[in-house]
């Protein structure tokens, strides 16, 4: 085989790796666009082509394409989706043409190449593979599918495991009581359990709020095709690319109620960004609260002891670090990022087509996979895996001389300032020093400042 051969397109010709799959503009695109070195997302891709999939079939049954042709190009997506190198094909940046254009392109001299190959027709990548299609139809409704997979696969079930890891552990160490805190200061006891309930009733809030997004990710822009129109597409044609697509995927998907809304923004990303967004606060809130706990473990808070996974020093013997915790808090970091410019890209819908699409498709699904992926790990490698140090929260709530809260309805909050402020300064256990100031009986003072009591009782079973 040669090392290039010649292709033509509207432009003229061009010189094409022997063995590529795709064609002319997809090698315009490569030599345009030397940007970043980062194809498209895998995940947009396999949404592509299940696009190009469906519009076939949907084309066939509309008699737009033959059924021959329809059939070529339906098994020449299912020949590269089973291929575990298939992304090969798809070798056009991140940063193209911002309609993506470049990237719809190139699946269809991909499938033209391969369909032709298979079946000794003549299919053409713009009349055959791209028939009833626009880029400006087809980038869009890729990226609500591409999310809506992802969401539907990945990152729910994701969520619903941490939420499941996180209560399993609240019921084994429900029984500890450990110092509250406040700006970082000593406040009023806590149970663990109440820590790591909270903790899962912040991501069961985040995963409501992505499902009651997720219709609005099934509602697709496709059969608006150039302006949102329809111009060059059979009426009909939404409608069966929705039904063949839902069949393939599993996911109900339909027609928008207004294609110009989908092709002239990104609204909808915009908003799953931003949740995806409010995912990532949450993490780094839980993230950060293991990293205290388990701070030490001799000059920190020590509550917990997280599983030692690695060592975490390259000089110091014996150092570990909370390394989980901390990849959490960096893949936050970077959907914080994400959002902010998935926010400046929605901002680009230029009166009849956003063009920012492919920044928007690479960055939301970015976000959708990092958090995938750290919810898991925060579950499985820190919160189901820590232990709990009972002598470092006893040691530190005997000391604790904001317990003394609980007697402001007995003695008053100016007695009881003095009190703590007595015992803080004289390191003593605050029962000793209230037995000292006040008319209260040690065992009055040792049922009211019972820290398992001021945690308040537990709710019935099934409660939260």
């Amino acid at each position: 085989m040669s090392t290039s051969r010649i292709e033509r397109d509207s432009m003229g010709e061009l010189q094409v790796p022997g063995d590529a799959l795709y064609a002319a503009q997809t090698q315009r695109a490569v030599n345009n666009f030397p940007v970043s070195g980062q194809p498209m997302p895998k995940r947009f891709i396999r949404a592509l082509l299940l696009a190009k999939r469906a519009a076939a079939s949907a084309n066939a049954e509309l008699d737009q394409l033959p059924a021959t042709m329809a059939k070529a190009i339906c098994h020449a997506v299912d020949e590269l989706l089973k291929a575990d190198d298939y992304m090969q094909h798809f070798p056009v940046d991140v940063f193209q043409t911002g309609s993506g254009t470049s990237s719809n392109m190139n699946a269809n001299e991909v499938l033209a190449t391969l369909a032709s190959r298979n079946s000794g027709q003549t299919i053409n990548p713009n009349d055959h593979v791209n028939c009833s299609q626009s880029s400006n139809d087809t980038i869009p409704s890729s990226i609500h599918i591409s999310a809506a997979l992802a969401l539907h696969e990945d990152l729910l079930p994701a969520l619903q495991h941490f939420e499941q890891v996180t209560r399993a552990k609240a019921r084994t160490v429900g029984h500890h009581v450990k110092t509250g805190r406040t700006h970082l200061m000593d406040a009023m006891p806590v149970r663990l359990s109440q820590s790591l309930d909270t903790w899962a009733d912040q991501i069961e809030g985040n995963r409501q709020r992505l499902e009651q997004l997720q219709p609005m990710l099934h509602s697709l822009a496709q059969g608006g095709t150039a302006v949102g129109t329809g111009v060059n597409a059979h009426p009909a044609f939404a409608e069966h690319f929705c039904r063949a697509l839902s069949a393939s995927t599993g996911i109900t998907f339909a027609p928008a109620a207004n294609f110009f809304t989908h092709i002239g923004s990104q609204d909808i990303a915009v908003a799953l960004s931003g949740q995806l967004k409010t995912l990532a606060v949450s993490i780094t809130k839980i993230a950060n609260d293991l990293r205290w706990m388990n701070s030490g473990p001799l000059a920190g808070l020590g509550e917990i002891e997280l599983e030692a996974l690695q060592p975490g020093s390259s000089i110091m013997p014996g150092k570990v670090n909370p390394v989980i915790p901390e990849a959490a808090a960096m893949a936050a970091a970077q959907v914080i990022g994400n959002d902010a410019t998935i926010t400046l890209a929605g901002q680009s819908g230029n009166f009849e087509l956003n063009v920012m699409l492919p920044l928007v498709a690479r960055n939301l699904l970015e976000s959708l996979h990092l958090l995938s992926n750290v919810t898991r790990l925060l579950a499985d490698k820190a919160i189901a895996s820590f232990t709990v140090r009972e002598d470092r929260l006893q040691q530190a709530l005997a000391r604790n001389p904001i317990l003394v809260t609980a007697l402001n309805p007995i003695i008053g909050y100016q007695k009881a300032a003095e009190i703590a402020k007595q015992a803080y300064k004289e390191g003593r256990p605050i029962v000793d020093v209230a037995a000292e100031n006040t008319d209260l009986t040690r065992e009055e003072l040792t049922r009211l400042l019972d820290p398992r009591t001021l945690t308040g009782e537990p709710r019935a079973p099934g409660h939260r």
